[in-house]
């Protein structure tokens, strides 16, 4: 017994290691959050003085940039915040929807060829977006879907994310095959056994797919960019652009829209942080 206590490491030591590791982590925290702090207590200050102040000192603060920065464009920029709310909720439905479909028919149900057809759907994650840009301009602009939400929503119709489709079947595969059959004998066929039965089991994997398609559709700059040229049809990422002048850059009112257009991020991830953390701890157990 007094060989093992005197193996045992000093509680003060713990206790010390234990702290200095929280000092560290709370000093790269600082350092992480830094910019977006000082972007924020730029979007109070006057543009004679953001770059001239690195530091977070609260003094000469003034909300002029936020009033200033919300009708500085041809448009409100509530305009902006619509837009984009439209096209980011349509994206999370086709996503939540088209995904959870072809994930089903993946991981639950029999056909032919469908090692081969996952095969292909995965390696379309390894493709870059911007090989497929040019074709999909070309049929976009055939289809006269350009300046419309059209080329940035219908697509998702087709669960052409296939990391999201990846995802959700890792999370069913995790589901005893047993429930189907049961379902089967209480006369469910496959649509119904994915509405009543599937879809109640994978909320968290459905509350991840929706988590990500919002932060990525809302900060989504390439596309809209690609497929609209009308100032009114314009999302946030690109109203922020446009106070970006060579001849002269608002920065106050800059910061201070960029700093509006992530409170919806913020809040969006805050409310769903524990789906979105069930989501991915449980995908692929068994």
């Amino acid at each position: 017994m007094s060989a093992e206590i005197a193996d045992a490491p000093p509680a003060r030591s713990t206790r010390t290691q234990r702290v200095v590791l929280q000092v560290v982590l709370a000093v790269l925290a600082l350092a992480m959050i830094y910019p977006l702090l000082w972007m924020f207590m730029s979007s109070l200050r006057e543009n004679d003085s953001i770059f001239s102040d690195a530091s977070l000192a609260l003094r000469n603060l003034t909300f002029d940039n936020y009033v200033r920065g919300w009708d500085a464009q041809q448009f409100p920029f509530s305009r902006y915040f619509v837009n984009s709310i439209v096209v980011t909720t349509a994206v999370i439905l086709a996503n939540v929807v088209a995904c959870s479909l072809t994930a089903f028919a993946f991981a639950r149900m029999s056909f032919r060829m469908k090692p081969v057809l996952m095969a292909v759907m995965l390696m379309t994650i390894m493709l870059p977006e911007h090989v497929t840009i040019v074709p999909q301009y070309v049929l976009f602009s055939e289809l006269g879907w350009l300046n419309t939400f059209l080329p940035l929503t219908i697509p998702k119709l087709f669960a052409t994310e296939a990391f999201f489709v990846f995802l959700i079947i890792q999370f069913m595969r995790g589901i005893p095959q047993e429930i189907d059959e049961a379902a089967a004998i209480d006369g469910c066929g496959p649509f119904a056994t994915y509405r009543r039965i599937m879809l109640p089991l994978i909320t968290p994997a459905l509350a991840t797919t929706a988590i990500f398609s919002f932060i990525w559709t809302w900060n989504d700059f390439f596309r809209p960019l690609i497929f609209l040229t009308d100032n009114s049809l314009f999302t946030v990422p690109l109203a922020v652009r446009l106070f970006v002048d060579i001849g002269g850059t608002d920065w106050g009112a800059l910061f201070a829209m960029s700093i509006l257009s992530l409170v919806p991020i913020f809040l969006f991830f805050v409310f769903g942080q524990r789906y979105l953390i069930r989501g991915i701890a449980t995908t692929g157990l068994k």
